[in-house]
């Protein structure tokens, strides 16, 4: 099927007569008004092939001319024509010696300044460290305030009335007035007192001083704590009503009991936290700016370095990628200008097909288009597959013309396949199954719409069409006004 449709493709002229010639089998022919005959084709759905025919050339995929970046005398060449060389391969150079030199130089400097940085790694980890106990303190302090107040606005609340306000009251009935007028007049305080921390801990960062925050947050910790634990007495003593049984008494009490473990909890990690960030500070032995100075140095050495290899490998010419060497004009001994080809390399199995197409069909084409290829070294009956990897968005000027340069790319490596040989190339650019069609030609336009003849009885009448695409046999797509079994009339005579 390949091969047909590769033959179509480069034949397009011919395979349009072939297509009218295969439609006249199945014409029918009517016998209409005296002296006259009309043929008719029935229409059929059937598969929808369009095809763009180039020619090109096999190119490689990577093909480059290489040269030394400086002039001198050439010392080694390490291939010649037709060796394989690896990505990064040292090809040939020039006479070095004293860049040799001055890159080991510059390595030496560098494993020195290396060297007296790992000096410093133990401080570098107590100064992690001091970091990372900051940070942890600074979670302690957020945790704290966090659990604080979690145990007013979700626990205490619950039995509060008016909360948030400066009329609050305690809403449980107790034996104990006095426990109740204290709570009370804690509560009208609170509210303030949260507001206050939160944006107090809300401000840190880990290189703040944790001093003040902590000393206040341990002060409104504790005045929390006291409030949970008068609730906690007043919840004890709680006259239980209809409205307030004591089942839910008891729920409160959970509830309060729950909010001072966490609390508390809270307040031990702070402790533990505020133990460690003393001790990582005893620990810390040297400044952060004496690692960074330190840091400076090998950053510099490293730079010192990357510029001597720089300079040595401009006295050299390394491979680009894994290729094999197609030239090699360089000579030991001889002189060498910079920036002079010296030796070509090519990539040895990738190979593409390059190609100009005319800009009246460039339109149809996209990238990941399949084609069909033959190159004329095998004949048209070896198939190549390929697809369409690049279109150039730009026009190439070839005799006054303008053309687009486009890419195929092989999709199975070859042995057969040589760079420098000629392709011919159909390309796929639409396929459908189950499509109606009608030649072009017998499609006529009527201000501005599109119409043929179709056979209906004994009558033939003119109805309007709407068209697609048109197929590499020259066929056109019709998209409404006909279905299948229509009989449309290919031509009509007078005799």
């Amino acid at each position: 099927m390949k091969r047909i449709l590769a033959f179509f493709g480069r034949n397009i002229a011919i395979s349009a007569t072939l297509g009218v010639l295969v439609g006249v089998l199945v014409v029918f022919l009517f016998v209409g008004g005296r002296g006259k005959t009309e043929e008719g084709l029935v229409l059929h759905a059937k598969d929808f092939l369009q095809q763009v025919s180039v020619s090109g050339k096999v190119i490689a995929a990577q093909n480059v001319d290489l040269g030394f970046a400086q002039s001198g005398r050439v010392s080694h060449i390490y291939a010649k024509v037709g060796n394989k060389v690896s990505a990064g391969a040292l090809i040939a150079e020039v006479e070095n010696g004293d860049l040799r030199a001055a890159v080991l130089q510059k390595q030496a400097a560098l494993e020195t300044q290396e060297a007296e940085l790992a000096g410093l790694t133990d401080t570098a980890h107590q100064q992690i460290s001091v970091e990372q106990t900051n940070e942890a303190l600074r979670n302690a302090l957020v945790d704290t305030y966090t659990a604080a107040e979690d145990a007013i606005h979700n626990k205490l609340d619950q039995f509060v009335n008016n909360p948030h306000t400066t009329t609050p009251t305690f809403g449980i009935t107790s034996n104990d007035s006095a426990i109740i007028h204290k709570i009370e007049n804690a509560l009208f305080s609170i509210e303030s007192i949260l507001s206050t921390w939160q944006s107090e801990v809300s401000a840190l960062n880990s290189g703040t001083d944790f001093t003040l925050t902590l000393s206040h947050t341990q002060k409104n910790a504790q005045t929390v704590s006291q409030l949970l634990t008068d609730a906690a007495a007043a919840l004890s003593k709680a006259i239980a009503t209809e409205t307030l049984p004591q089942s839910t008494i008891a729920l409160y009490s959970a509830d309060i009991a729950a909010a001072r473990v966490s609390l508390n909890s809270s307040l031990s990690a702070l402790t533990s936290a505020v133990t460690a960030q003393k001790n990582a500070l005893a620990d810390f032995a040297d400044t952060p700016e004496n690692i960074a100075a330190k840091q400076a140095q090998v950053k510099s050495a490293r730079a010192d370095l990357q510029n001597a290899q720089a300079q040595l490998q401009k006295t050299q010419i390394i491979a680009p990628f894994a290729g094999v060497v197609t030239k090699m004009d360089a000579k030991v001994g001889a002189i060498v200008s910079p920036n002079t080809p010296q030796i070509s390399l090519q990539s040895p199995s990738d190979f593409q097909i390059e190609s100009f197409v005319p800009e009246i069909n460039i339109a149809l084409l996209a990238l990941g288009n399949p084609a069909a290829v033959t190159l004329d070294a095998y004949g048209a009956e070896v198939n190549f597959d390929a697809q369409i990897v690049l279109i150039d968005p730009a026009e190439t000027v070839q005799d006054g013309v303008s053309r687009y340069r486009i890419l195929l790319e092989f999709q199975k490596q070859d042995s057969r396949i040589k760079s420098g040989m000629t392709a011919s190339v159909a390309i796929t650019t639409l396929e459908k199954s189950a499509v109606l069609m009608v030649p072009q030609g017998i499609v006529k336009m009527h201000d501005g719409k599109k119409f043929v003849e179709v056979k209906e009885g004994k009558e033939t009448m003119e109805r309007e069409i709407t068209t697609g695409a048109v197929s590499s046999l020259g066929d056109i797509e019709v998209l409404s006004g006909l279905k299948e079994g229509d009989i449309v009339v290919l031509s009509g005579a007078k005799k």
